[in-house]
Protein backbone atom coordinates (compact mmCIF):
# COMPACT_ATOMS: atom_id res chain seq x y z
CA UNK A 1 0.00 0.00 0.00
CA UNK A 2 1.07 3.42 -0.79
CA UNK A 3 1.39 6.04 2.09
CA UNK A 4 2.31 9.85 1.02
CA UNK A 5 4.49 11.42 3.16
CA UNK A 6 2.06 14.49 4.93
CA UNK A 7 3.68 17.79 3.34
CA UNK A 8 0.85 19.35 2.86
CA UNK A 9 0.38 22.71 4.75
CA UNK A 10 -2.66 25.62 4.79
CA UNK A 11 -1.16 29.25 4.90
CA UNK A 12 -3.16 31.64 5.99
CA UNK A 13 -2.32 35.46 7.63
CA UNK A 14 -3.24 37.45 10.55
CA UNK A 15 -4.77 40.37 8.58
CA UNK A 16 -5.54 41.13 4.99
CA UNK A 17 -2.06 42.21 4.53
CA UNK A 18 0.07 39.66 5.43
CA UNK A 19 1.80 39.32 2.30
CA UNK A 20 1.69 35.71 2.61
CA UNK A 21 1.97 34.64 -0.93
CA UNK A 22 5.31 35.55 -0.52
CA UNK A 23 5.77 32.82 2.00
CA UNK A 24 3.54 30.21 0.23
CA UNK A 25 5.73 30.80 -2.80
CA UNK A 26 8.98 30.75 -0.96
CA UNK A 27 7.95 27.67 0.60
CA UNK A 28 6.27 25.83 -2.48
CA UNK A 29 10.04 26.67 -4.40
CA UNK A 30 12.24 25.86 -2.16
CA UNK A 31 10.97 22.35 -1.37
CA UNK A 32 10.92 22.28 -5.34
CA UNK A 33 14.45 22.82 -5.06
CA UNK A 34 15.16 20.42 -2.67
CA UNK A 35 13.50 17.57 -4.65
CA UNK A 36 10.29 17.44 -3.53
CA UNK A 37 7.12 17.68 -6.42
CA UNK A 38 5.55 21.25 -5.25
CA UNK A 39 1.71 22.55 -5.52
CA UNK A 40 -0.03 25.52 -4.50
CA UNK A 41 -4.04 25.36 -4.15
CA UNK A 42 -5.87 28.26 -3.29
CA UNK A 43 -9.31 27.15 -2.93
CA UNK A 44 -10.66 30.82 -3.31
CA UNK A 45 -9.71 33.41 -4.91
CA UNK A 46 -10.62 37.24 -5.54
CA UNK A 47 -9.30 40.34 -7.36
CA UNK A 48 -9.10 38.21 -10.66
CA UNK A 49 -7.43 40.10 -13.82
CA UNK A 50 -8.28 39.75 -17.08
CA UNK A 51 -5.26 38.96 -19.10
CA UNK A 52 -4.82 38.05 -23.03
CA UNK A 53 -8.49 37.17 -22.72
CA UNK A 54 -8.05 34.81 -20.16
CA UNK A 55 -8.80 35.25 -15.96
CA UNK A 56 -6.15 34.78 -13.84
CA UNK A 57 -5.06 34.89 -10.09
CA UNK A 58 -2.28 36.89 -9.77
CA UNK A 59 -1.43 35.06 -6.42
CA UNK A 60 -1.46 31.93 -8.64
CA UNK A 61 0.50 33.76 -11.26
CA UNK A 62 3.71 35.06 -8.98
CA UNK A 63 3.74 31.32 -8.42
CA UNK A 64 4.22 30.82 -11.62
CA UNK A 65 7.01 33.52 -12.02
CA UNK A 66 8.73 32.49 -9.23
CA UNK A 67 8.74 28.66 -10.34
CA UNK A 68 7.02 27.59 -13.59
CA UNK A 69 7.23 24.02 -12.61
CA UNK A 70 4.97 24.31 -9.10
CA UNK A 71 1.18 23.02 -10.26
CA UNK A 72 -1.54 25.75 -9.43
CA UNK A 73 -4.75 25.25 -9.01
CA UNK A 74 -7.92 26.95 -7.92
CA UNK A 75 -12.08 26.32 -7.21
CA UNK A 76 -13.57 29.65 -7.18
CA UNK A 77 -12.09 32.44 -9.42
CA UNK A 78 -13.39 36.30 -8.77
CA UNK A 79 -13.25 39.39 -10.35
CA UNK A 80 -14.40 41.60 -7.51
CA UNK A 81 -11.56 42.07 -4.91
CA UNK A 82 -13.16 41.56 -1.31
CA UNK A 83 -13.79 39.42 1.27
CA UNK A 84 -14.89 35.35 -0.32
CA UNK A 85 -18.38 35.79 0.47
CA UNK A 86 -18.87 39.26 -1.18
CA UNK A 87 -17.14 38.71 -4.06
CA UNK A 88 -18.71 35.50 -4.95
CA UNK A 89 -22.50 36.88 -4.31
CA UNK A 90 -21.24 39.47 -6.72
CA UNK A 91 -21.20 36.75 -9.47
CA UNK A 92 -24.12 34.87 -8.51
CA UNK A 93 -22.08 32.12 -6.96
CA UNK A 94 -22.37 30.27 -3.85
CA UNK A 95 -18.85 28.40 -2.35
CA UNK A 96 -19.57 25.10 -1.98
CA UNK A 97 -17.41 23.29 0.82
CA UNK A 98 -18.08 19.60 -1.40
CA UNK A 99 -16.68 21.26 -4.06
CA UNK A 100 -13.27 22.51 -2.22
CA UNK A 101 -12.93 19.06 -0.24
CA UNK A 102 -13.40 17.12 -3.68
CA UNK A 103 -10.82 19.45 -5.55
CA UNK A 104 -8.12 19.18 -3.11
CA UNK A 105 -8.85 15.20 -2.43
CA UNK A 106 -8.81 14.73 -6.36
CA UNK A 107 -4.72 17.43 -6.24
CA UNK A 108 -3.48 16.02 -2.74
CA UNK A 109 -1.90 13.17 -4.25
CA UNK A 110 0.06 14.50 -6.72
CA UNK A 111 1.57 16.55 -5.21
CA UNK A 112 4.39 15.39 -2.54
CA UNK A 113 4.15 19.06 -1.11
CA UNK A 114 0.74 20.74 -1.30
CA UNK A 115 0.77 24.14 0.22
CA UNK A 116 -3.04 25.35 0.56
CA UNK A 117 -3.19 29.02 0.26
CA UNK A 118 -6.14 30.63 2.52
CA UNK A 119 -8.02 34.11 1.88
CA UNK A 120 -8.01 36.90 4.60
CA UNK A 121 -7.73 35.24 8.07
CA UNK A 122 -9.82 32.18 10.11
CA UNK A 123 -12.87 34.13 10.72
CA UNK A 124 -13.42 35.02 6.99
CA UNK A 125 -16.87 33.97 6.05
CA UNK A 126 -16.76 31.52 2.50
CA UNK A 127 -20.32 31.31 2.46
CA UNK A 128 -23.18 30.70 5.05
CA UNK A 129 -21.71 28.57 8.13
CA UNK A 130 -18.59 28.15 6.11
CA UNK A 131 -15.59 30.29 7.78
CA UNK A 132 -12.10 29.89 6.42
CA UNK A 133 -11.96 28.12 9.88
CA UNK A 134 -13.90 25.23 8.58
CA UNK A 135 -12.18 24.83 5.76
CA UNK A 136 -8.86 24.55 7.27
CA UNK A 137 -10.53 21.49 9.90
CA UNK A 138 -12.26 20.00 6.75
CA UNK A 139 -9.28 19.48 4.75
CA UNK A 140 -7.28 18.31 7.91
CA UNK A 141 -4.38 20.37 7.26
CA UNK A 142 -1.69 21.64 9.72
CA UNK A 143 -1.73 25.12 9.78
CA UNK A 144 1.29 27.97 9.46
CA UNK A 145 0.21 32.11 10.28
CA UNK A 146 1.73 34.39 8.41
CA UNK A 147 1.79 37.65 9.81
CA UNK A 148 3.17 41.29 8.83
CA UNK A 149 5.70 42.89 11.39
CA UNK A 150 4.69 46.18 9.57
CA UNK A 151 0.78 45.80 9.20
CA UNK A 152 -0.18 43.60 11.97
CA UNK A 153 -0.63 44.25 15.72
CA UNK A 154 0.09 41.80 18.87
CA UNK A 155 -3.11 41.90 19.93
CA UNK A 156 -4.81 40.45 16.39
CA UNK A 157 -1.82 37.47 16.64
CA UNK A 158 -2.33 36.40 20.10
CA UNK A 159 -6.20 36.36 19.38
CA UNK A 160 -5.37 34.40 16.16
CA UNK A 161 -3.38 31.84 17.40
CA UNK A 162 -5.24 31.39 20.75
CA UNK A 163 -8.87 30.85 18.32
CA UNK A 164 -7.22 28.49 16.10
CA UNK A 165 -6.09 26.21 19.71
CA UNK A 166 -9.58 26.71 21.03
CA UNK A 167 -10.97 25.19 17.72
CA UNK A 168 -9.17 21.99 17.75
CA UNK A 169 -6.68 23.10 14.70
CA UNK A 170 -3.49 22.19 14.59
CA UNK A 171 -0.94 25.10 14.21
CA UNK A 172 2.63 24.85 13.27
CA UNK A 173 3.70 28.31 13.80
CA UNK A 174 4.32 31.87 12.67
CA UNK A 175 6.47 33.36 9.96
CA UNK A 176 6.59 36.60 10.46
CA UNK A 177 6.62 38.92 6.94
CA UNK A 178 7.77 42.65 5.89
CA UNK A 179 10.46 42.85 9.16
CA UNK A 180 12.58 45.22 8.97
CA UNK A 181 16.66 45.27 8.66
CA UNK A 182 16.89 47.55 11.43
CA UNK A 183 13.80 48.44 13.84
CA UNK A 184 13.76 51.19 15.99
CA UNK A 185 9.84 50.13 16.42
CA UNK A 186 9.64 48.43 20.62
CA UNK A 187 6.41 46.81 18.59
CA UNK A 188 8.23 45.35 15.91
CA UNK A 189 11.30 44.26 17.41
CA UNK A 190 9.80 42.62 20.03
CA UNK A 191 6.82 40.97 18.34
CA UNK A 192 8.81 37.41 17.73
CA UNK A 193 9.42 37.55 21.64
CA UNK A 194 5.80 38.61 22.66
CA UNK A 195 4.68 35.92 20.77
CA UNK A 196 6.44 33.13 22.12
CA UNK A 197 6.28 34.10 25.60
CA UNK A 198 1.95 34.51 25.34
CA UNK A 199 1.66 31.02 23.31
CA UNK A 200 2.51 27.83 22.93
CA UNK A 201 3.47 28.90 19.32
CA UNK A 202 6.93 28.83 17.86
CA UNK A 203 8.04 31.58 15.29
CA UNK A 204 9.74 29.56 12.58
CA UNK A 205 10.84 32.27 10.35
CA UNK A 206 11.38 35.81 9.54
CA UNK A 207 11.56 37.52 6.46
CA UNK A 208 12.07 41.08 4.92
CA UNK A 209 9.74 42.80 3.17
CA UNK A 210 9.70 41.72 -0.54
CA UNK A 211 9.15 43.22 -4.16
CA UNK A 212 7.21 40.99 -6.61
CA UNK A 213 9.89 41.86 -9.14
CA UNK A 214 12.24 40.32 -7.38
CA UNK A 215 15.02 37.54 -8.57
CA UNK A 216 13.08 33.87 -7.73
CA UNK A 217 16.48 33.03 -6.38
CA UNK A 218 16.69 35.07 -3.89
CA UNK A 219 13.50 33.96 -2.63
CA UNK A 220 14.57 31.23 -2.16
CA UNK A 221 17.47 32.11 -0.47
CA UNK A 222 15.95 34.03 1.96
CA UNK A 223 13.58 31.08 2.86
CA UNK A 224 16.67 29.00 3.57
CA UNK A 225 18.27 31.25 5.73
CA UNK A 226 15.04 33.34 7.61
CA UNK A 227 12.96 30.28 8.25
CA UNK A 228 12.87 26.88 9.78
CA UNK A 229 11.60 24.85 6.64
CA UNK A 230 12.15 21.49 8.58
CA UNK A 231 10.18 22.57 11.05
CA UNK A 232 7.45 24.17 8.76
CA UNK A 233 6.92 20.60 7.28
CA UNK A 234 7.62 18.50 10.37
CA UNK A 235 10.00 17.01 8.32
CA UNK A 236 14.09 16.30 8.32
CA UNK A 237 15.10 17.42 4.74
CA UNK A 238 18.61 15.18 3.77
CA UNK A 239 19.77 17.82 1.63
CA UNK A 240 19.70 20.65 4.87
CA UNK A 241 21.52 18.46 6.81
CA UNK A 242 24.62 18.62 4.38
Amino acid sequence: MYYKLMLDLFVTGADEYSDKIFVTAGLTATMQSLGYSAGVYKPVDVGAIEKNGFIQSPDLAFVKFVDPYIKTYFSYLFKNKSAPILAAAAEHTVIEKNIILSDFQKIQDVNECLVVDGGFGLASPLSKNFLEEDMVKMLDLPLLLVVSAKAANINNILLTINHASETGISLRGVVLSNYPESCEDVNIKLMPRLIEEYTNTKVLGILPEFDKNLNPNDLITEILNGVDVEGVFNVRIAKLQI
